[in-house]
């Protein structure tokens, strides 16, 4: 599975003293990437993460007016798909 990270653009935030400081770290913090150990906690990730990556397919083809196909295969080698009609 391929995965597609965007990150964030920088922002300075007012300090205290109403002078602006560099920009904050927000949001979640980063995790490691490897193989998650444990069967349970994998298949829930996945199904997350394989929804999260179908609504952005969806996502760029309507608002990039893009032609968008997506193959997933799970480790059990079941097939989930998304193509645009356009």
């Amino acid at each position: 599975m391929s995965l597609i990270l965007i990150s964030g653009a920088s922002m300075s935030f007012p300090n205290d003293s109403g002078e602006m400081s560099p920009q904050r770290k927000l949001g979640r913090g980063k995790i490691e990437i490897k193989r998650i150990e444990n069967t349970t906690n994998r298949q829930v990730t996945f199904c997350k993460r394989r929804n999260g990556l179908l609504k952005k397919a969806y996502e760029l083809s309507v608002l990039c007016d893009a032609e968008v196909a997506l193959i997933v295969f799970s480790s059990r080698g079941r097939l989930y798909e998304y193509a645009n009609n356009r």
